[in-house]
């Protein structure tokens, strides 16, 4: 049987028609950069998350750099994130000269576990920057307050739940700032790479606008100095596309991740946990074994594609050596990146697939 750990060419054969028709309009327009189809995106972006702003950029990375290059956060300044994550939350910081102060995670959700966010609060904390991981929203409200009581932002990445709710409000729309990523394999992916940046604060949004596009506030006059982060046209156009179908997809997802938890429900392995308050969309179906590389193998051999995020714990990357972090700094980390893997997860999984995947886990892993 063959299974694709994310099936895209299923998605783009259902909505081939569509997306080729706004390809070939943006190439006969020549319109690249800019124009009437990033408008349109970024409108439907803002109606979908609630926002008052959506701001269209070329990558989840380059949203999470602009939003802390938006709020001047650079050398001496210092923003509380989660060691347990892509390493591209904790990359930006280091880029811009500033430190992350990494908080352990919360071993249920595996979000950063806001209960222990204030004790890392300094004089030179500028932001918090929680993710929202698998595609469940981080304690948001919790972690709102903290930062209103100390005057600081909230930079929610959400580069892996566009799509989610939490308390009834959008990810994205739940804080200072928010950002995601239209990464081919995101739940709402686009065919290269994108990103956007959401807000309500509408200086931050002119900033924004301007930092992405080398800090033009007009026509070669440069207010600040930026980035070239344009999402380009012809990603605009799939995106608008796969957003008219998306809330189909999140609901499929749902689906297939509750009927992965059900039928793995008396096998000796940890299914994701969402809280009561909020909703996934799945952008992994991860679970935790004590045996994983031999879990691995075994459902490789049965044509099983699998994938680990994250296999190693952020404060432990040589790239951050310099933080002085050490093993054992942040157990809960540390401990679920030697457990977790994740599982094939699409809206085009089927079911007969999804059942041949749990047989074979459960024969391997009972």
């Amino acid at each position: 049987m063959k299974i694709n750990f994310i099936d895209l060419q299923s998605q783009y054969k259902e909505y081939e028609d569509e997306i080729d028709k706004q390809i070939k309009e943006v190439c006969t327009s020549a319109q690249f950069i800019g124009g009437e189809k990033l408008e349109t995106f970024e409108k439907n972006l803002a109606e979908f998350t609630g926002s008052s702003h959506a701001i269209g950029c070329s990558s989840g990375t380059d949203a999470l750099l602009l939003s802390l290059m938006a709020l001047d956060i650079g050398v001496g300044d210092e923003v509380i994130t989660t060691p347990f994550t892509f390493i591209a939350t904790a990359e930006v910081i280091a880029f811009l000269g500033a430190e992350a102060v990494f908080v352990d995670i919360d071993e249920k959700t595996y979000n950063i576990d806001a209960s222990k966010i204030e004790d890392k609060i300094t004089s030179k904390t500028k932001a918090i920057m929680p993710v929202s991981l698998y595609g469940q929203c981080a304690d948001m409200q919790e972690i709102n307050l903290i930062a209103q009581k100390h005057n600081i932002a909230v930079i929610e990445d959400a580069c892996q739940s566009f799509g989610a709710r939490y308390k009834g409000e959008s990810s994205c729309n739940l804080s200072t700032i928010g950002c995601t990523s239209f990464f081919p394999s995101k739940p709402l992916g686009a065919y290269g790479d994108g990103g956007a940046v959401f807000t309500d604060d509408d200086k931050l949004a002119k900033k924004i606008r301007m930092l992405l596009n080398h800090g033009q506030n007009e026509r070669y006059k440069h207010k600040y100095i930026g980035i070239n982060g344009r999402l380009d046209a012809i990603q605009a156009a799939i995106l608008n596309v796969k957003l008219k179908y998306f809330d189909k997809e999140i609901s499929t997802r749902q689906k297939i991740g509750e009927h992965y938890s059900d039928m793995l429900f008396t096998c000796k392995l940890i299914t994701p946990y969402i809280k009561a308050d909020r909703t996934s969309v799945y952008a992994q179906y991860s679970i935790r074994v004590k045996d994983r590389e031999k879990v691995i193998e075994a459902l490789s051999q049965k044509g099983i594609p699998t994938a680990v995020h994250y296999p190693m714990a952020l404060h432990l990357q040589e790239a951050f050596a310099d933080l002085g972090y050490k093993d054992g700094d942040f157990p809960v980390a540390e401990k679920v990146s030697k457990e977790i893997m994740s599982l094939p997860m699409s809206p085009y999984l089927s079911q007969e697939q999804q059942e041949y995947i749990v047989h074979t886990l459960k024969e391997i892993h009972a």
